[in-house]
């Protein structure tokens, strides 16, 4: 019997467990992979602990990225066929259609064929990140030539995405990260200038950059204090993007900064892309146009076995990644 990791009650990443269990044939509409990789997220991560916006009933399995071969196809199912090379776009719910597993079934019209070339590994690091980049900097913000952009949590598989994507739009990046230690690697995958807020006054640093242009938009994966000093540096009529709270510190509202400069501030989650199927038609197109010319690149940190899938989340936790963590699976 194939396997899949669940978790049986909250807690930690020793609460996952990897369980035999009989998969059902593909349902109407449905495609059913064998899974050959798998990207983690943060957002699995606070699912396991119960922390996310999704509440699962337990025992539970998660999950929002995979790449492998289409194994079987349900009733109704077109444009594939078995054996083709295919990766999931994120769903709605994590625990209706998981991925952590070695064989799934996933909604056909969740499904792409991705370029052969671009290898299992990257395949499962290819959606999250490029489709929430996307969606805030391309389908929303509009970014464009002469565009300051900047980039929390820059080291992580979205903020390297965002980099990537606003090099694509013309735009200049500017990467945020805590330390100097990442900087050479961050100006290395493209961020035309970097910050590292723990040692760095970020609002001077932000103005000294653009020249006293400002940034007109802001991708935050962290909230917390800094949501100041970033609105101080803002541009009038610009818009930040909040799609995490990584800080896990109150996040204070800049009122006066928003009065003054007619800021948007809005939550932003990648279900906007992928809720909209107009919306992820155009995104697909974009991003499989990125890899095609080589300007977009899925950025790799480690790859785990998965039979690792426990130490896999304790290196998601320990914030020292560089790019998307993937486990691989080996074959059936």
């Amino acid at each position: 019997m194939p396997r899949i990791v669940r978790f049986h009650e909250l807690g930690g990443p020793e609460v996952l467990r990897i369980e035999q269990v009989d998969i059902l044939p593909p349902g109407p509409g449905e495609i059913q992979i064998r899974v050959k990789a798998l990207g983690l997220n943060r957002a699995e991560a606070l699912m396991r602990a119960g922390q996310y916006l999704e509440s699962p009933a337990l025992p539970s399995s998660l999950g929002f990225e995979a790449a492998g071969e289409v194994a079987s196809l349900g009733l109704g199912v077109d444009g594939f066929r078995l054996g083709d090379a295919v990766s999931v776009i994120p769903p709605l719910s994590q625990a209706q259609w998981p991925t952590y597993a070695e064989i799934i079934n996933f909604p056909a019209y969740l499904v792409v064929k991705h370029p052969e070339s671009l290898g299992w590994e990257a395949a499962a690091a290819l959606w999250m990140p490029y489709l929430t980049a996307y969606g805030a900097l391309v389908d929303i913000a509009r970014a464009g030539p002469g565009d300051f952009i900047a980039i929390t949590a820059a080291s992580s598989s979205v903020g390297l995405a965002a980099i990537q994507i606003a090099r694509q739009a013309g735009a200049h990046p500017i990467a945020i990260t805590r330390t100097s230690a990442k900087v050479p690697a961050l100006r290395e995958q493209g961020a035309t200038d970097v910050i590292a807020c723990q040692e760095q006054d970020l609002a001077g640093s932000l103005n000294l950059i653009t020249g006293g242009k400002q940034v007109r938009v802001v991708l935050d994966a962290v909230g917390g204090p800094n949501f100041t000093p970033l609105a101080d540096a803002m541009a009038p009529g610009g818009i930040l993007f909040s799609y995490g709270g990584l800080s896990g510190q109150p996040t204070p509202y800049p009122l006066a900064q928003v009065l003054a400069k007619n800021l948007t501030l809005r939550g932003y989650l990648v279900h906007e892309i992928t809720g909209n199927p107009a919306k992820l038609d155009n995104a697909k197109r974009f991003i499989l146009e990125g890899l095609r010319k080589g300007d977009l690149t899925p950025v790799i940190d480690k790859i785990f076995p998965f039979d690792e899938i426990a130490d896999a989340h304790r290196h998601l936790e320990s914030n020292q990644q560089f790019g998307k963590i993937v486990v691989r699976i080996a074959p059936l």
